[in-house]
């Protein structure tokens, strides 16, 4: 690892599944300086094993409103310009009072709110932020969790409405942002990632149904997205890709 030209790596909703797969994976790799993960909860019990004392990781508990998440980009001021990773890990497809629409008699205000507000406006803020911490000469390239589902191109089978439609925006968002991140931060590649169907509490209602083959483990997930990281170019695009690499229609 360098000291002369630092290379850490940002994981935001670290705390769920995914998130905690890929601050493992990170901190695997010895040329990322310092891993900074931020979550509501702070680190899980699921963080165990000898990588969670290493002092290379640091754990930020924070809320995801804007004035807590602007708090926490404040206390990153001190890694501007070294950032050569960002993932950002959050979503909510259902929880206790939510579930994934049927038919359009379920379509309900209150979880289109929600939804959208978890799988939409919480990372769009994370980029309205972080713009002024990312920019430098630094490569870094900025991921964050998508669905294909939230593709309009794709779309064959209807249904749960609020999840399609809050990734469909959060696509447009995405897209949106990297046409001003190539004028402002020219060193940032944006990438919306479709992770497949992963062995996760997001996903566990409907893994019944999936095959085998098909249910990806978090590790695996990770190791992919680390390489699409690695290959990923800086070409002021945003890239809408899934877990192989393959390009989704929009």
């Amino acid at each position: 690892m360098s000291q002369d030209q630092p290379r850490n790596a940002l994981v935001l909703g670290a705390g769920g599944g995914l998130g905690q797969a890929i601050v493992a994976r990170l901190l695997t790799d010895t040329s990322i300086d310092r891993i900074i993960a931020v979550s509501r909860n702070g680190r899980t019990e699921d963080l165990s094993g000898h990588w969670i004392s290493s002092d290379r990781l640091v754990w930020i508990e924070s809320e995801y409103d804007e004035p807590a998440m602007a708090e926490v980009v404040e206390q990153l001021a001190s890694y501007k310009g070294t950032f050569s990773r960002v993932c950002i890990c959050h979503g909510l497809l259902h929880n206790d009072t939510i579930w994934p629409e049927k038919r359009l008699e379920d379509i309900n205000a209150d979880a289109l709110h929600e939804i959208f507000h978890a799988n939409t406006v919480i990372p769009s803020l994370w980029l309205k932020l972080l713009h002024r911490l990312l920019v430098g000469k630094r490569r870094c390239v900025v991921v964050a969790l998508s669905a294909r589902v939230g593709s309009i191109g794709d779309n064959r089978l209807g249904g749960w409405y609020a999840y399609r439609a809050s990734k469909s925006a959060l696509n447009m968002m995405l897209k949106t942002l990297s046409v001003e991140y190539a004028r402002r931060v020219k060193n940032v590649k944006l990438i919306s990632f479709h992770p497949g169907t992963t062995d996760t509490a997001l996903s566990k209602p409907f893994q019944a149904s999936v095959p085998k083959q098909n249910l990806f483990s978090t590790a695996f997930v990770a190791d992919c997205l680390m390489g699409i990281m690695d290959e990923a170019e800086v070409d002021g695009q945003l890239s809408y890709v899934d877990w192989d690499g393959k390009t989704i229609a929009w």
